[in-house]
């Protein structure tokens, strides 16, 4: 219902058909809503009537469940129907379904109606029963298909909200998990589920969470990201401070070190807050394989990044302002490649670095079949003939390709476009200003970084602003082996912050010590 009906509820009316004309007239006459009217043998004076929108429940369970039962019911009939307490006779004896409410107003009903429940009408009754009939097409689930996976669940978070908390429970079987659904949206009524594990969970950040949602005033939510935007810190900044995934493993790992997790009926991907600088570095991956490849892959990708910000920035600095730093064979060569070359290298590096951004963004938005194979042959053909026609230098077009392979490295796609956007920034200071721009935008950005919170939680920790008592350097730039993570990684008030109870090795390893 909308905000300026909010405070005025409709209630039934005792004749069932001016129940129906009012059901009927509030979805326009709609072809999809479905009304089935009828009698029983057991309350031959009492007309039924059965009501859902179709296409968005399940045929079959009505069928064998409510409109079969209903239709061969046997009651006393002085018990019930002189007693006016047929409605609660169906509820009790008759509709087979696990979830059977009663409601008394008419926006209840048309509630439960969208939200792919049927409702059952008794003549001469102000009350209607609502049946949890929820079905339709859905999208089963798959494989995820943004997050590749190597090894761990190969199962990835569907539209259906229901469906997506059924897989986080079939990973944490635990009673602590609690799950609290929330509607957003003024004409889309979308179910929004806030998950946390109670007992570990920051209580402050669960209440905070659930005050930006209440807050929410928007005429629809169709995917995550609306919510993401509402309830996030800092809205004027390319660093995101909510991490985000379609995989219901990586969402459990987040529970279990006490983040919220929030997930959107219609939408694949789940919100986890807090979240860190170096959660972005993180895969769910790292823990399922050895420590000592984890903590070596985990290291590179913090490479990666650095070098997807800086390398085009520092090669412009290096060839405009401080060729003396080259070594002159590399410097001969360099000089050479640029012998033509009507722009200077600012100007060169943004062209090739737009044309590649142009490339990736119509790889995307091609059809599958073809779009991986324009992205490879246009940056290949374009490359090539660019350096040619002598408009760009070889050296330029190596420095603008390793930059774009760096930035997939990164596990989550969010951080990785930002590096996208701080790479044109950085690029522009080399440009005007040489290393001293570089170094003014570096200091901006780990400046900018240092002040960005996550429900309250430092953007930078731990590193910022000090280190914890677990110390800068567990699970942050290095994986421990999972006997020694002793602590939960975040810095939070947690109520139980400990993971198990001490840091001993297993007993075949404490076995072969004392050998």
């Amino acid at each position: 219902m909308n905000k300026q009906n909010a405070g005025r509820l409709t209630p039934f009316s005792p004749s069932l058909h001016a129940n129906v004309k009012t059901i009927r007239d509030c979805f326009g006459n709609s072809t999809d809503i479905v009304i089935r009217m009828f009698r029983s043998d057991a309350a031959p004076e009492r007309e039924i009537a059965i009501i859902y929108v179709d296409g968005i429940v399940n045929s079959q369970i009505i069928n064998e469940s409510v409109m079969e039962p209903l239709m061969s019911m046997r009651l006393p009939q002085h018990t019930y129907v002189k007693g006016g307490k047929l409605l609660e006779a169906l509820r009790s004896c008759v509709v087979s379904i696990g979830s059977v409410e009663s409601v008394n107003t008419l926006e209840q009903a048309l509630q439960c109606m969208t939200d792919g429940l049927c409702i059952i009408m008794v003549d001469g009754s102000k009350e209607v029963l609502t049946a949890d009939v929820n079905g339709g097409e859905q999208r089963s689930v798959t494989i995820p298909q943004t997050q590749t996976v190597i090894r761990g669940p190969q199962h990835a978070f569907v539209e259906n909200v229901q469906t997506n908390i059924s897989l986080i429970r079939r990973i944490i079987r635990s009673s602590d998990l609690h799950v609290q659904v929330h509607k957003l949206g003024q004409q889309t009524h979308t179910n929004v589920a806030v998950m946390y594990l109670h007992g570990v969970a920051d209580e402050g950040i669960i209440k905070e969470v659930y005050r930006r949602l209440a807050e929410i005033e928007i005429d629809g939510v169709l995917e995550s990201g609306y919510v993401e935007e509402f309830i996030q810190d800092e809205t004027f900044t390319l660093f995101p401070t909510l991490s985000n995934t379609e995989r219901p493993d990586a969402v459990a790992a987040a529970l279990l070190e006490g983040r919220v997790a929030v997930m959107v009926d219609g939408s694949p991907i789940a919100l986890m807050a807090p979240t860190t600088f170096f959660t972005f570095f993180q895969s769910p991956e790292d823990y399922y394989q050895r420590y000592d490849i984890a903590s070596f892959v985990r290291m590179i990708r913090y490479g990666a990044y650095v070098v997807s910000i800086l390398l085009p920035a520092l090669y412009i600095a290096v060839t405009t302002f401080h060729q003396e730093m080259l070594p002159t064979m590399l410097l001969i060569s360099l000089a050479a490649q640029r012998e033509g070359i009507p722009f200077p290298g600012l100007v060169e590096a943004l062209l090739m670095e737009i044309t590649f951004e142009v490339l990736r963004e119509a790889g995307l938005r091609m059809p599958r079949a073809i779009g991986p194979a324009i992205s490879i042959v246009g940056a290949l053909v374009l490359g090539q003939s660019a350096v040619q026609a002598g408009i760009v230098s070889a050296g330029m077009v190596i420095i603008v390709s390793f930059t774009a392979i760096s930035n997939f490295v990164m596990p989550e796609f969010n951080m990785a476009a930002t590096s996208r956007i701080i790479r044109f920034l950085f690029m522009i200071m080399a440009g005007i200003f040489g290393f001293f721009g570089i170094f003014i935008s570096v200091m901006f950005m780990l400046i900018h970084l240092v002040s960005l919170r996550s429900f309250g939680v430092p953007y930078m920790s731990p590193l910022a602003p000090g280190p914890t008592k677990q110390g800068p350097w567990r699970d942050v730039f290095i994986r421990l082996p999972w006997w020694a993570i002793v602590l939960r990684p975040l810095d939070l008030n947690l109520r139980n912050p400990k993971r198990r109870p001490n840091g001993k090795k297993p007993p075949a390893q404490r076995h072969s010590d004392k050998a």
